[in-house]
Order: C-alpha cells, then sequence, then structure tokens
C-alpha cells in the first residue's frame, strides 16, 4: 500500500501531539496516511504495552488510518544502528510515502531526538538500490520533524483550523498516559496533568495567532524548504 505521508514515532502517542492536525486533514483531503510506533511505550510510567496498543488502536479509528504498525524496539534503549536502520527502510520501502513526519531533533526525552536521527538515516539509505531488501529502493520526497515537549522554533507550520478538536480526541484515546480523573490513583507524570492536556490546545491556538489562521502545527525541517511563489504562504 502506497501512502501519501507516513508519521513515525518513537512511542504510541507522539504522532497524534506532535502532528495529528495535519494527519486528519490530509486524511479529509483523501490522502493516505499511516503511522508507524517505534516501540510499545513499555516502559511508561502509567499503563502497559497491552493498554498502549489499544489506545493506539482507538486513535487509529479517530484518524482515519490506513495504516499502523508497531515495529517494537525497545523503549529507551533502541539505537541508531545497522539493524535498526534496516528495518525502517524495510517499512519505507513497503509504504513508499511522499513525506515523512517524525520526532522532534531535540526534545525532553531521550528517545525523540533518537528516532529523529535513526528514521533520517533510514530515509537516506531506502533511496540506495545497492541495500537488497526485495523491495524496490524508495525515497521520500519530503522529511520534516513535529515539534513535541521543547517549544521548539519551527521552520513552518501548517494550518490545522477545524481539525483541534478530532486532534484532542485522537490524543485523549491515550487514557493511561493523559489527565484523567477515573485513574488519580496512578503515579502523576509530566504529560498526566491538566496543564499539559490544555496545552494542547494553546499551543496550536498560539501557533495559529502567529500566522493568522485559528490553529497549526510547527515542524522544523533540515533542508532548505522551496516555494513557487508567494501565493504558496499564508
Amino acid at each position: 500500500m502506497k501512502l501519501d505521508i507516513l508519521a513515525i514515532g518513537a512511542h504510541p502517542d507522539d504522532v497524534e501531539l506532535g502532528c495529528s492536525g495535519v494527519l486528519l486533514k490530509a486524511v479529509a483531503e483523501g490522502k493516505k496516511v499511516g503511522i508507524i510506533d517505534l516501540t510499545q511505550g513499555e516502559l511508561g510510567t502509567r499503563g502497559t504495552a497491552e493498554t498502549r496498543k489499544e489506545e493506539a488502536d482507538e486513535a487509529a479509528k479517530i484518524i482515519g488510518l490506513s495504516a499502523r504498525e508497531n515495529l517494537k524496539f525497545a523503549d529507551g534503549f533502541f539505537i541508531d544502528d545497522q539493524e535498526h536502520q534496516l528495518r525502517l527502510v524495510e517499512v519505507i520501502r513497503k509504504y513508499q510515502p511522499d513525506v515523512v513526519l517524525s520526532n522532534a531533533p531535540n526534545d525532553r526525552h531521550p528517545d525523540h531526538g533518537k528516532a529523529s536521527k535513526l528514521i533520517d538515516t533510514a530515509i537516506f539509505l531506502s533511496g540506495l538500490p545497492k541495500i537488497e531488501t526485495g523491495q524496490e529502493a524508495w525515497r521520500p520526497a519530503k522529511h520534516f520533524h513535529y515539534i513535541q515537549w521543547l517549544p521548539l522554533e519551527p521552520t513552518f507550520v501548517v494550518d490545522i483550523s477545524g481539525y483541534l478538536d478530532k486532534k484532542v480526541e485522537a490524543c485523549m484515546a491515550y487514557k493511561t498516559q493523559f489527565f484523567n480523573p477515573s485513574l488519580d490513583d496512578q503515579p502523576s507524570t509530566p504529560i498526566s496533568s491538566k496543564n499539559f492536556t490544555d496545552s494542547i490546545k494553546y499551543r496550536a491556538y498560539d501557533l495559529g495567532r502567529l500566522v493568522g489562521v485559528e490553529a497549526a502545527e510547527g515542524f522544523v525541517a533540515r533542508r532548505y524548504i522551496g516555494v513557487q511563489s508567494f501565493d504558496d504562504l499564508i
């Protein structure tokens, strides 16, 4: 199955928090969208690998994904080596996405930065025909990094007006991870507070305010972004 957009995250819920507004908009436009979770989030303070799988499946339905896979890399301990690179090469060649969205290049959780570099390397390697996986070589035309915990300065932002409420719904499918009064017996974490849940909206509103739209998501690019004309800019 060829995808228009493949979003990759170190943990189930990374993609929902970082760029599910863009994914929801793309699905509404008729594009095929998928998510790859590198780990099961098994080291998370709250929930289990099993509950995260159930939550990820629910979020996939909300977004309207065409595909979702979990590569079951070791949470906290995966590295940027040949084994992990080749596994990602196989996935990239399988789905042949035009655009890949991945973790922030620098963030509070070390897995996010590690994943960002690993994915960038795999994208390059995937385009080399001499790397044989039994698949056609494929290099996505574009690779951008969504913004997570740290308030990184975006290279560009995407208007997600009209999709923010649905984004919040997709994020809150992870009932064990985010603010949930029915789980007040669980340990508190940096993402389980109401303040964090509220930040999903107010950060999107703030980015939207800066470009004159209702809500937006920001992305970081490692390479220059080119446009055909000023008409492409909002």
